[in-house]
């Protein structure tokens, strides 16, 4: 996708905010230009999946992707109540074990390639958060359900545990994005309508969740070549974004001094 936006775009400077397990499909972020220099002011935004899980059989890579590795299909599958209130006790903060097959690197190796080549990964375990889960559908033996998580909460280890709570195992038959913060993929350009002349959006909307400041004349012109500004208002912490004629120009971090530019954006 990187080097197709390339080419749709005109610019090598293309990047992602965070790629899908390959079975995956749904919403990806990239940003191209100016805008590349935003992307770790997009870390720690929600992400919304659909997904749909199967009870009954595990896979040594927790998707469909995988071989089976065991089968437990229960004498009689859960009520519709069982399964919700299961899933309620999967929200906020707790820890989960990454699947082996993941992008988490042990002693400088992906664990996907460890995995791939027969080594037995067992990953620790790290805390995570759950925001939501939402039930959309229950016909035994498969499970459609809606989970909005926190950075590094993988869906696939949700499904997984998920079958615990329910007496079985289980796998995700599929996997779908459907929003990052403010990025919803139903504004997400289809495949085969990223071609040249492509309309990007503005650079704004990458930082539309943090907290607005525009600037007039003589304060970009400070902010521009790296200078602290006076703090007007806003959050007592954190960073602020700062506009000028109507796009973002820079990122800048509250200081006790004022605000102090971490990014400038080259040609604005």
């Amino acid at each position: 996708m990187v080097s197709r936006v390339r080419r749709a775009a005109g610019t090598r400077a293309v990047g992602h905010t965070g790629t899908l397990d390959p079975f995956a499909t749904g919403l990806l972020v990239l940003l191209a230009g100016r805008a590349t220099r935003l992307a770790r002011f997009t870390d720690g935004l929600a992400k919304t999946y659909r997904a749909t899980l199967q009870l009954g059989a595990a896979t040594d890579t927790d998707d469909a992707t995988g071989s089976v590795v065991e089968e437990r299909p229960l004498p009689q599958w859960p009520a519709e109540s069982v399964v919700r209130e299961a899933l309620a006790g999967m929200t906020g903060r707790q820890w989960q074990r990454p699947p082996a097959y993941s992008a988490k690197k042990v002693a400088g190796r992906r664990s996907y390639a460890l995995a791939r080549r027969g080594v037995d990964v067992v990953l620790p375990e790290v805390e995570v958060e759950v925001v939501s889960l939402e039930l959309l559908r229950w016909a035994a033996p498969t499970l459609e359900f809606r989970a909005t998580v926190g950075t590094g909460t993988y869906v696939r280890s949700l499904g997984r545990d998920l079958a615990g709570r329910l007496g079985t195992v289980g796998h995700l038959s599929a996997l779908r994005r459907e929003r990052i913060g403010p990025f919803d993929v139903a504004d997400a350009l289809p495949l085969g309508e990223v071609v040249p002349g492509i309309t990007l959006r503005s650079a704004g909307t990458v930082v539309a969740h943090h907290p607005r400041h525009d600037l007039d004349e003589p304060a970009w012109a400070a902010v521009r070549h790296g200078r602290t500004i006076p703090a007007a208002g806003g959050p007592a912490d954190g960073t602020v974004a700062l506009w000028y004629a109507g796009d973002v120009v820079a990122m800048a971090e509250v200081q006790p001094e004022g605000w102090h530019p971490i990014v400038v954006l080259e040609g604005a």
